[in-house]
């Protein structure tokens, strides 16, 4: 059953008429094209947090390289200010390719943003390091983030945008998790293979050179993604809009803030709890279990592959669930069970043993899936075919660039100063309940079903 829009919905929609997408991607059987798209939107998602998550994953490796200094935490608090910086600039490359999808198409945009991403992490992979070159050595990593950071703010939005544009209306929410779930793979394949890197040469070996190998692959991963996209094209719903006069005349910008600026301040709220989550669980607990939790850099990589993977298995189930209840019920559930069990996963966690390092994370997962259930249909869902890469691209971006980026900044930051190893914990249930309370006393509404 489809919920009636709200009069916010209704005014934005008489407006702005928009090409009715349920003639284009109804049904539950999938279209060759379809498949493609998909295939394609999940490769893009798995090579851009592969470019990603592997800074994170390799942390304790860069500081020691680029942030040399007597002591582990300040090492640790600059690499991951590096790997905040990108996020900042994450909200630009929204706004810049964001408003280029709009106009030009999502399919073109998508090449530029996948084939930036692979060489700026293909980039790090060949930087020389502090004792070679000295405060040159991190001043390119910071320039090499900040391209990242600038490609990721249009591929990350982009493709799920393309695959939404695509998929049927019933399964939105299992195709977009799908595409979404590709996020968590890289960490799986990163973490084992610095795992295999790790354990297969000595220490001076892998920090000579061996941490550079899985750098040097993002570059032939980007070509891959770039000739599976190839094999796609742009929706119906898509390029019946494009061939308006009047779209060719506007501006995307002016018209997602005219006509989105309260959806997209909602996009934010929900998207920034699962940001933040995202990234503790991808970006911070291998750092995280190896200085409070003192594993082994073995053992933190393998305990994390099989929480993402275990991530990537159960979010297309959340989508499923949501396709069935809405949107809004998953947020609700989500961040209420996020509130109760970060804590208790975060000591896990740190507990020093590693079946309950294992167990922390693998619970902390279970809550974030519920959430991811709602939440990533939820913010593509919410706007219309007409300014849906600017309106998603800005939102989303920024919520990552103030939640998700500084996630594993603050966590270093609260144990260091704290000395408590569990207070990242805190940190995100409290989080967790203001977004709680407000999706239960704001009219954050439900998308499920909506057809534009």
């Amino acid at each position: 059953m489809t919920n009636p829009p709200s009069s916010h919905t209704a005014t934005a929609a008489t407006s702005a008429p928009e090409v009715d997408a349920s003639a284009f991607a109804s049904g539950t059987r999938s279209t060759g094209i379809q498949k493609r798209v998909l295939a394609g939107g999940s490769v893009g998602q798995f090579i851009e947090f592969y470019d990603f998550t592997l800074y994170a994953l390799s942390a304790v490796t860069l500081a020691a390289l680029f942030f040399p200094g007597e002591s582990t935490a300040v090492g640790l608090l600059s690499t991951f200010a590096t790997f905040g910086v990108a996020f900042l600039v994450r909200p630009l490359g929204g706004l810049f390719f964001g408003q280029l999808g709009d106009r030009i198409g999502r399919r073109k945009v998508l090449y530029i943003t996948l084939l930036t991403i692979g060489v700026a992490t293909c980039a790090i992979g060949l930087l020389p390091t502090y004792e070679t070159v000295g405060a040159l050595a991190p001043a390119l990593l910071v320039v090499c983030r900040l391209l990242q950071g600038f490609s990721a703010g249009g591929e990350s939005v982009g493709a799920p945008a393309f695959v939404f544009e695509h998929a049927p209306v019933e399964r939105r929410g299992f195709w977009l998790n799908i595409t979404i779930s590709a996020t968590a793979l890289p960490s799986v394949v990163a973490g084992t293979l610095l795992l295999v890197l790790s354990r297969s040469m000595s220490d001076d070996a892998f920090s000579e050179w061996g941490w550079r190998i899985p750098f040097l692959l993002a570059l032939p991963l980007a070509f891959v993604g770039l000739w599976v996209r190839a094999r796609t094209e742009e929706s119906e719903a898509f390029r019946q809009v494009l061939e308006k006069a009047e779209h060719k005349e506007s501006s995307p910008l002016r018209e997602a803030w005219r006509d989105n600026k309260v959806r997209m301040g909602q996009v934010i709220v929900v998207m920034g709890m699962t940001a933040m989550g995202f990234y503790f669980l991808s970006g911070y607990f291998v750092s995280y279990v190896q200085t409070s939790g003192d594993l082994s850099r073995e053992q933190s990589l393998a305990v994390n592959a099989v929480a993402m993977l275990f991530y990537a298995l159960l979010l297309p189930v959340g989508g499923m669930i949501g396709d069935r209840v809405g949107r809004k019920p998953m947020l609700v559930a989500g961040a209420a069970a996020i509130a109760l069990a970060a804590v208790p996963c975060f000591m896990l966690v740190t507990s020093g043993s590693l079946p309950l390092a294992m167990l922390g994370q693998l619970l902390f997962v279970v809550p974030l899936c519920i959430y991811g259930g709602g939440c990533y249909t939820f913010f593509v869902e919410i706007f219309t075919t007409r300014t849906r890469f600017t309106s998603a691209a800005i939102s989303y971006n920024v919520a990552y660039a103030a939640f998700g980026g500084t996630a594993p900044f603050v966590g270093t930051a609260l144990v260091t100063a704290t000395g408590i190893p569990g207070s990242p914990g805190y940190y995100v249930a409290a989080a967790a309940l203001v977004v709680l309370v407000l999706l239960l006393t704001t009219r954050i509404p439900e998308t499920r079903g909506r057809l534009h």
